[in-house]
């Protein structure tokens, strides 16, 4: 890690639990003018999260990216109750920058309860071991600053503006530079969802920009144990793109092959 970074993402929890009213995210957690919007609602999930009862799992949250969160400005994550039921927790959070809100976050959190319907998900793709896949580099001023604390290892697809056109893009996924390892909770698994560019990149032959415009993600619970040195799978599906939008379906799963979160979006690309 170079000496200039200043927070590691667990540091940045914890900022944001001590004081989810004044967040400032540092420059080294930016993507272009922005900052990397999987730590955005990282921080928007443990805000709401600390006004839920316990024994209440979020199940899913649906995401959307007003505008930009500008690095190094405070943000105030404001989390409040929608509705408190006999067992889902209805949540609402707005992220507010300088009087604009730039995030919005509907979740929902819900405690297990008897059922008789069991179904389990289909099976994980098949895909090149962890240590036989391409690792995308950090490079300074190429690559989002973000990328610097998130290693993730191409298995499926091509790479961003690699000419490749595949439906699908995936692989490997992991944080890098904490100092020791972390369990990992519900807020990582948003880091590491979004941390791969939007799927329809690959099919650019150079640079444009790209981001996600709304975002829904789903939650497997109870969460698998696992550590933030673990290796996740991720595998984005592009189900439709046209006019500088795309559709995409994406899931993950543990090193195991078992599913953890369920995801979509809708992404903008300018080219």
């Amino acid at each position: 890690m170079n000496a200039e970074v200043r927070m590691i993402f667990s540091e940045m929890l914890e900022a944001v639990r001590r004081d989810a009213d004044a967040v400032v995210i540092p420059a080294e957690w930016g993507q272009g003018r922005a900052s990397f919007g999987g730590l955005v609602a990282a921080l928007a999930f443990e805000a709401m999260r600390a006004k839920v009862p316990q024994g209440r799992p979020v199940r899913s949250l649906a995401i959307t990216f007003v505008g930009p969160v500008a690095p190094d400005v405070p943000v105030s994550f404001q989390a409040e109750v929608l509705r408190e039921g006999k067992a889902v927790s209805q949540m609402f959070l707005r992220a507010v920058q300088d009087g604009q809100v730039v995030t919005v976050v509907q979740g929902s959190f819900g405690a297990s309860r008897p059922s008789a319907i069991a179904v389990e998900a289909l099976a994980a793709p098949q895909i090149t071991p962890v240590e036989q896949c391409q690792e995308l580099p950090y490079v300074r001023n190429v690559t989002p600053e973000f990328t610097r604390f998130l290693a993730m290892r191409w298995g499926i697809g091509g790479m961003p503006f690699s000419n490749t056109p595949s439906r699908q893009m995936g692989g490997w996924v992991r944080l890098r530079g904490e100092r020791e390892p972390q369990a990992l909770s519900e807020a990582h698994l948003l880091a590491l969802v979004d941390a791969w560019p939007p799927a329809v990149l690959p099919y650019l032959k150079s640079p444009a920009p790209g981001s996600s415009l709304t975002w829904t993600i789903e939650f497997v619970q109870p969460l698998h144990t696992l550590s933030s040195e673990d290796w996740c799978l991720y595998r984005a599906d592009i189900e439709y793109a046209r006019d500088g939008y795309g559709h995409v379906a994406a899931a993950m799963w543990t090193p195991a092959g078992e599913l953890i979160a369920l995801s979509r979006q809708t992404v903008t690309v300018f080219a």
